[in-house]
């Protein structure tokens, strides 16, 4: 019994230290194996977190990628807004402006955890405003059909320095954020490394604790393999985050490319502008010198012959006299249209939008396309407005007829047919003018690019590529557009569409060149001071104006004005009611003159009377003075003094009221 006991009592301590052993083993693999859950979930934790900043980084690189692709869309469709002045262009400028400010946001947002990015996006915002309005005033130039200043700005834009520091920012951007990445790539290897070592232990535990535990080996197990395809899931995502930063450094590539072509291009147009601008309207001037000498010698034989014929004549026979006379004064006029073209096509002149007979400009301009397109060419004029008109620019017209018409001669090759042709519309509101040439024609794709400043197909030297554009620029300004159709081989159809001006029955007809009137009374006689350095021009001025029935004070020296008026004034004879003044003068201009005199007389009425087709910036010297052109009739010296007078007679009710 006693034995039994003490088996009994040996195998009751057994039993108990087989417990505390099994709790002591059991609290010891629970104690591993938390231990073990703790380092691998730890460990899963780091590498799920660094590839969170894997795609972090990556992200910010093609955010900036974005940022720089929008930009470059959206100056490169300003660029054909401010050129063609295209609805659609300015409305893709706005939308790749909008998606870049967008992508600037979330660039902003995603590098708020990195202070050195955040200062750099920070400065960049800075600078994006800056260029956005730059770019906002050249894109609001073109959108009021403003194509030299919105050119102009735009080409400014181009060179400005916060383009150059736009693009610094974004390389360093980029460039910080590809060595961030670097060293994300080493610490999510690093973190790689440790999950799959502890996931090994976690393995190699499990193997040892199967017999005990197989419910939790299972379930471990089958922990472990879901935790192997998110593995394999993670490496997948870091592959297809490879080949994403492989495509976007390819994409970066071509921008590049273009941004740098777009440049190159834009500076070989601000190069050659200027030059090209003046060499087209010379190379218009080049294709009449020809015949000028020509012209200019049958009209100087009229005039010389017609006034020595008359000063035989006209004692004994006045009559003929009077016949060579009206030759002369013709062959004269017709000389003085001549310099006038010319030197409107060698200058810049400015717009002088007047109402203009259609078909009468084009008959009285066919002597010139006729001479300019040579003798092989056949000129027909179709002209079937009638008496509609147009409220346009008659130079600028009578250059871009000009341009069709050595666009078609060239289309030609020099021999050929020309036909000019007017209609109008059933409603009487638009007017077509056309200009049809039997030349080679045009293929489609040079058709869609016919309008594209300095774009040409003539060989080079012998076109600017600014004569089309020109045209569609004339139609544009007059409130019309153009229209252009061609078939390859038979021929080119150019019409400019013009709106038709309301008549306007308030204006004083000019009178017809050789009908002289006695349109002043006594009662309208002014008091006229007449400013000119040329003695016989200012004694025909002066007699030009006594024999309408003003009162005439010459003044040879500009110099001599302000003392003249003054001198008046004390006398008590009165002030002068106008000054009519050449501009070109030896020591002091017309314009000059008129400005010391009105510092101290305000109210002088102004006259200029001026031979020099000057350019924008000397016409803009003249103020709101009228100007008569040289040479003038005694009528039209007689409407200039009228307008001057009723323009005073009305200022001094205005004042009286």
């Amino acid at each position: 019994m006693f034995e039994r006991d003490g088996d009994t009592e040996t195998e009751t301590r057994r039993e108990r230290l087989r417990f505390w052993l099994t709790i002591g083993m059991a609290t010891m693999l629970t104690g591993i194996v938390g231990a073990l859950v703790l380092l691998l979930a730890r460990a899963s934790d780091n590498y799920d977190q660094s590839l969170g900043w894997q795609t972090q980084s990556l992200e910010v690189i093609s955010q900036t990628r974005s940022l720089d692709a929008s930009i470059a869309r959206a100056e490169a469709a300003l660029g054909r807004f401010a050129v063609g002045l295209q609805k659609e262009d300015g409305r893709v400028y706005e939308q790749q402006w909008g998606l870049a400010r967008q992508y600037l946001t979330r660039l902003d947002r995603s590098v708020r955890d990195n202070t050195a990015q955040s200062k750099l996006v920070d400065q960049l915002t800075t600078e994006m405003d800056s260029r956005g309005r730059q770019l906002g005033d050249a894109a609001l130039s073109a959108n009021y059909n403003q194509t030299v200043a919105a050119i102009s700005k735009y080409h400014a834009a181009g060179h400005d320095a916060v383009l150059s520091r736009i693009d610094n920012l974004l390389t360093q951007i980029i460039a910080n954020e590809r060595a961030l990445l670097r060293e994300r790539n080493r610490v999510a290897a690093d973190d790689r490394a440790s999950l799959n070592q502890a996931i090994l232990l976690f393995t190699l535990l499990g193997a040892a604790i199967a017999a005990v535990a197989i419910g939790t080996t299972f379930s471990f197990v089958r922990a472990e393999a879901e935790r192997r395809v998110a593995r394999r899931e993670q490496v997948a995502e870091s592959d297809r985050a490879m080949q994403l930063e492989e495509a976007v450094e390819a994409r970066t590539a071509e921008l590049e490319q273009a941004n740098i072509a777009l440049r190159s291009e834009m500076t070989e147009r601000a190069a050659a502008e200027a030059q090209l601008r003046q060499a087209q309207k010379m190379e218009a001037v080049g294709q009449l010198t020809g015949g000028i000498a020509h012209d200019f010698n049958n009209m100087l034989a009229v005039i010389v012959g017609g006034l020595e014929l008359a000063q035989r004549w006209l004692p004994d026979t006045p009559e003929k006299a009077e016949r060579h006379l009206s030759n002369a004064l013709d062959g004269a006029n017709r000389a003085a249209d001549l310099t006038r073209r010319l030197l409107t096509f060698a200058r810049s002149e400015p717009a002088r939008p007047e109402m203009t007979d259609i078909d009468a400009c084009i008959a009285g301009f066919a002597e010139l396309i006729a001479r300019t397109i040579g003798d092989r060419i056949a000129l027909t004029l179709d002209l079937q407005a009638g008496d509609l008109a147009c409220w346009l620019d008659r130079q600028q017209f009578e250059n871009a007829l000009l341009n069709l018409a050595v666009n078609a001669r060239d289309a030609m090759e020099g021999h050929g047919a020309l036909t000019i042709r007017t209609l109008d519309d059933d409603d009487g509101k638009a007017l077509a003018v056309q200009v049809i040439d039997t030349g080679c024609g045009m293929a489609p794709e040079v058709l869609e690019r016919v309008f594209d400043p300095f774009y040409t197909t003539k060989p080079a030297g012998q076109g600017t590529g600014l004569g089309m554009s020109q045209v569609f620029a004339f139609c544009r300004q007059s409130g019309g557009e153009v229209q252009i159709s061609s078939t390859e081989g038979e021929g080119t159809s150019v019409a400019m569409l013009l709106p038709v001006a309301a008549p306007q029955t308030d204006r004083v007809a000019e009178p017809v060149s050789g009908q002289t009137e006695r349109a002043t009374t006594p009662a309208e006689a002014l008091r006229i001071l007449v400013v000119e350095d040329d003695e016989r021009v200012l004694t025909a001025t002066v007699d030009a104006v006594s024999e309408l029935g003003h009162t005439v004070v010459a003044c040879g020296n500009p110099l001599e004005a302000e003392a003249l008026v003054e001198g008046r004034l004390a006398d008590g004879q009165g002030g002068f009611d106008l000054i009519l003044s050449d501009v070109l003068m030896p020591e002091l201009t017309g314009p000059e003159m008129v400005a010391q005199l009105k510092q101290r007389w305000p109210d002088l009425s102004i006259l200029f009377v001026t031979g020099y087709a000057g350019d924008a910036g000397e016409v803009a010297s003249f103020g709101d003075h009228d100007v008569l052109r040289k040479p003038f009739t005694l009528n039209a010296l007689d409407l200039a003094i009228r307008r001057c007078g009723d323009a005073r007679a009305i200022e001094g009710q205005r004042l009286a009221v």
